[in-house]
């Protein structure tokens, strides 16, 4: 089969095409034919070693994939990497059927991407009707669909930061009540002037000054969900008296966490975020779709910050 491989971690110079034998399923797993497969930000990390889990080589990045199983369309969640290319292995657990209506950008996104913004609403920031929600990179993957989400649960204004007047004006068409600019200097002064008053909840995978001006636009009682850091910069390390001083919390979330929860949570988030979809009430964004030959380009689209949306690669070219 034809996919991509990392034989040395850096960049994206390192993501190379090549012929590799077919996968082969093991006790508790499925193959799947792959139609398209997701670019997510944790493949730069993992091409990189510098995720969460660490990397091991030789290795085929790619977490997610949609195709066929016997079949039937799935959608599907890796373990460890193998999705960028034709044919993938997937655990049963992690596999989901997609429903009819539902295409193959709308199942990646909601994957990963919804399913991230939909536990950090509901499980790290418990988000309440009427709240203030700060949504940043609100034109990427997360964060559109997170927009979206809180106003459809009544966040009482969402406001979004991004880096250019075109993605900016997608987070006001996604329902944004303001748009701000990502860049500023001063990102606190911006977050209370865009708000006029502090924040309750404020969602960040940047990292550096914007992690740390965030929380101190928090209001008491406010919640910071962090969960990436596309910046590359470590914030700074939290002074629990500060915490403990304006009430404020401050939680992390790495999606494969939500696997150990009690009850099918994963599996019920991916539910309501495709009846919400199929209702009309939530879209996915597209971000562009890259050959798999080319999936150097998409990494280098997508650390550009230059991306809006969900990047593919189609395993066809």
């Amino acid at each position: 089969m034809r996919a991509v491989q990392v034989t040395e971690f850096g960049g994206p110079e390192v993501l190379t095409p090549v012929e590799l034998p077919d996968p082969v399923a093991g006790p508790g797993e499925v193959l799947i034919d792959v139609d398209r497969i997701g670019v997510n930000y944790a493949d730069t990390h993992q091409a990189e070693n510098s995720y969460l889990a660490p990397s091991q080589l030789p290795l085929v990045p790619g977490g997610e994939v949609v195709g066929t199983h016997d079949g039937k369309r799935v959608v599907a969640l890796l373990n460890g990497g193998g999705g960028y290319a034709e044919k993938a292995v997937a655990p049963e657990a992690t596999t989901f059927p997609v429903p009819d209506g539902i295409d193959d950008l709308t199942a990646l996104s909601m994957l990963v991407q919804g399913a991230t913004a939909w536990v950090l609403l509901r499980k790290n920031a418990h988000l309440a009707e009427g709240e203030s929600v700060v949504v940043h990179a609100a034109a990427g993957g997360v964060g559109t669909i997170a927009v979206q989400l809180a106003k459809a649960w009544g966040a009482g204004r969402v406001i979004a930061t991004a880096s250019s007047e075109e993605k900016r004006a997608l987070a006001l068409e996604l329902g944004a009540d303001v748009a701000v600019d990502s860049r500023a200097e001063d990102m606190t002064e911006v977050l209370l002037d865009a708000n006029g008053r502090r924040v309750d909840i404020v969602l960040d995978m940047v990292g550096g000054k914007t992690t740390d001006q965030s929380i101190a636009a928090l209001a008491p009682f406010g919640r910071l969900a962090f969960y990436g850091m596309a910046g590359r910069e470590s914030p700074k390390p939290v002074d629990l008296r500060n915490v403990l001083g304006h009430s404020t919390t401050i939680s992390g979330m790495w999606l494969p966490h939500v696997f150990r929860l009690p009850g099918n949570v994963f599996g019920t988030a991916l539910t309501e975020l495709f009846d919400l979809v199929l209702a009309g009430k939530l879209k996915a964004i597209p971000g562009g779709e890259f050959a798999l030959s080319d999936a150097r380009g998409a990494h280098e689209a997508l650390r550009s910050r230059k991306t809006v949306g969900k990047l593919l690669l189609d395993p066809g070219k």
